[in-house]
């Protein structure tokens, strides 16, 4: 029986992905790679995060969108996990919003970070 727990996410960029965690100086590796967990299972994953406590976290396409992979039974994290994601996933909005407003031809002008921790972006573009 598998200990590994799929959280499901709303993270469907990789790229975006891999600039939130670091962004948060969270230290990944490149997969596809292995996720270890309890007793030596493993589990397949597109980006991994290494504990110290060789128990990993991962992040693994669905086909939909990038799931988080743990096995929670060895959670090593300061934040709970609905934090590390809830900062994981701002971030990954982030960078998500400046990716695609920089295709459409726009460019932030301002930035602000709210008391409340979210992010103010004002863009702007220009027309000939």
């Amino acid at each position: 029986m598998s200990h590994f727990s799929n959280i499901k996410t709303k993270i469907r960029n990789l790229d975006s992905l891999k600039a939130a965690l670091s962004d948060l100086d969270i230290d990944w590796k490149n997969g596809p790679g292995i996720v270890r967990g309890y007793q030596e299972q493993t589990v397949k994953a597109d980006v991994i995060v290494e504990q110290d406590n060789n128990y990993d976290v991962g992040f693994s396409w669905n086909g939909k969108e990038y799931e988080l992979v743990a096995d929670l039974q060895y959670w090593q994290n300061p934040l709970t996990v609905e934090g590390f994601l809830r900062q994981v996933t701002q971030r990954y909005a982030y960078h998500t919003v400046v990716n695609e407003t920089a295709n459409q031809g726009f460019a932030i002008t301002e930035q602000e970070k709210n008391q409340d921790g979210s992010i103010r972006l004002v863009v702007q573009r220009w027309s000939a």
